[in-house]
This record gives C-alpha cells, sequence and structure tokens, in this order.
C-alpha cells in the first residue's frame, strides 16, 4: 500500500478530514494514541509515523508526542533528535511561515529543544518529583499555527505530568522570547516545576513549530478530560480546553 494510511475522524463529511497530522512513535512513546485520537476528534486525519523512517509521506503537519523516548537516557530528548524522521522534520519545519507545522507536547517538547528547533533547554523539576495534575495556563500567544483557535489571554485547564519539566534559558533567550511574542502558554495560579518566568510552551519565530508541557491530548473528550475548566463548570472528567490546539492547525491547513 505503499507507508503508513490515515486513520480518518468519524465525520466523513468534514472538510478537515483531508487534512493529515503525522504522529511521531519512538521507542518509549507513551501519548501517540492519544494524540492520534485528539487530531481524528478535532475532525482530521492521523498518520501513524515511525521514528526510523526517512519520509513523511506528504503529512500536512506533524506532533512528536508524550512520553520517555528512550527511556530519557543521556538527557530527555538527546537521543531522540538523532533519528532519522527528525530530520526531514527539521527540514520541512525551517522553511518559514508556510513551513510545516509542528508540535511538540512535553517529551516532544523536550525533543524540540534538542533539535534546535526551539531555544533553551528543559531540565528536572526544581523540586526533583515527578508531577500529574490538572494544571491552568493562560494563551499568551493565539497567532501561531496551534493557537487560533484561542483569544490572547484566554485560560485553560490541561493536565500536566513530568518529571523534566523546567524550562531554562538564558535571560538573552527569555528576554528574546518575550519581546517577540514567542511565549505561547504561561502557568497560572503557581508554577509546577520551576520553569522560567512560569513559561509553559514557545514558538519559534514563524510560529510554526510550538513546544508545551502540559498535555492537552488529554483534554479532548468530555468524560476523558480533567474535572475542570476555565471556561466553566464542568462535570466529572468533562474539561476538553486543549481540543482547540488541534482545531487550529486543521483550520490553518484548510484556509
Amino acid at each position: 500500500m505503499g507507508g503508513p494510511q490515515p486513520v480518518a475522524s468519524n465525520n466523513d463529511d468534514s472538510p478537515l478530514n483531508g487534512v493529515t497530522v503525522g504522529v511521531v512513535t519512538f521507542p518509549g512513546s507513551l501519548d501517540d494514541r492519544d494524540a492520534v485520537r485528539a487530531v481524528r476528534l478535532a475532525g482530521g486525519s492521523a498518520v501513524q509515523l515511525w521514528h526510523g523512517d526517512h519520509d513523511l509521506h506528504e503529512v500536512d503537519a506533524v506532533i512528536i508526542p508524550g512520553g520517555f523516548s528512550y527511556g530519557d537516557y543521556l538527557r530527555a530528548g538527546a537521543i531522540s533528535r538523532f533519528a532519522p524522521l527528525m530530520e526531514q522534520i527539521a527540514r520541512a519545519a525551517s522553511g518559514g511561515p508556510d513551513a510545516l507545522p509542528v508540535l511538540g507536547i512535553c517529551n516532544g517538547f523536550q525533543v524540540l529543544t534538542e533539535a534546535h528547533l526551539l531555544p533553551g533547554s528543559m531540565i528536572k523539576n526544581n523540586h526533583l518529583h515527578f508531577i500529574c495534575r490538572d494544571q491552568r495556563l493562560r494563551v499568551e500567544n493565539a497567532e501561531t499555527s496551534w493557537t487560533s483557535a484561542y483569544a490572547r489571554d484566554e485560560e485553560i485547564v490541561i493536565p500536566l505530568k513530568n518529571q523534566d519539566g523546567q524550562f531554562v534559558a538564558d535571560n538573552r533567550t527569555l528576554d528574546e522570547l518575550e519581546g517577540e511574542g514567542r511565549v505561547v502558554f504561561r502557568y497560572v495560579d503557581g508554577n509546577p516545576n520551576g520553569s522560567r518566568r512560569d513559561i509553559a510552551g514557545i514558538s519559534n519565530i514563524a510560529g510554526n513549530v510550538v513546544g508545551l508541557m502540559p498535555h492537552p491530548e488529554h483534554a479532548v473528550e468530555a468524560g476523558f478530560g480533567p474535572d475542570s475548566s476555565a471556561r466553566g463548570e464542568v462535570g466529572v472528567r468533562g474539561g476538553t480546553d486543549g481540543l482547540g490546539i488541534f482545531t487550529s492547525v486543521l483550520k490553518k491547513l484548510v484556509g
């Protein structure tokens, strides 16, 4: 059949169904299937990509999911950045505003910093413990490929789970991120890991590459999300604040 086949959304009439988003699997990935499901729930088609491939199979966007790729040996994301597929992703993502949209979630964010597609680095949480909780964020930039479904300063609640989630960079880099509007998400109601300036997610200059530590793919379907939402009261596991990240890129690509 010539490569992986797209897994389409359940809505055959959706204009977004023709958009294909590749989800990369590394040894140790945990949330790749969740990312595939999030793409489908948003109305798009997901293509599962293997880290050892040399071909992106003409996908329209890429998600590098969470997990512990290669067991986080050496450093989280340090080995994964050398995967053959990462070379293709880096090349395709570096072409300016019309370049391949790429989202790195948690371990995916770590991989993007190791691959120098995003600045800074991720180190152990300042309290040296794994943390898992629902986390409130503020959307600082609603103009990236992955955040246009939100309004600037809108708050959302999505799960957070990491042990190497502390974002660090030198002051010059932090000032550049702030000055260029490249801080995309910021922690609200307490910094969970010591990240500099409460930064939870950033983008490259073009806005097509975004990385964040919390997990939007775990807040896309009522009954399986957080117990709370920044948009109002919800039922148990009723939070779906993360879905907009996936609808954002699909609508951008269709538009």
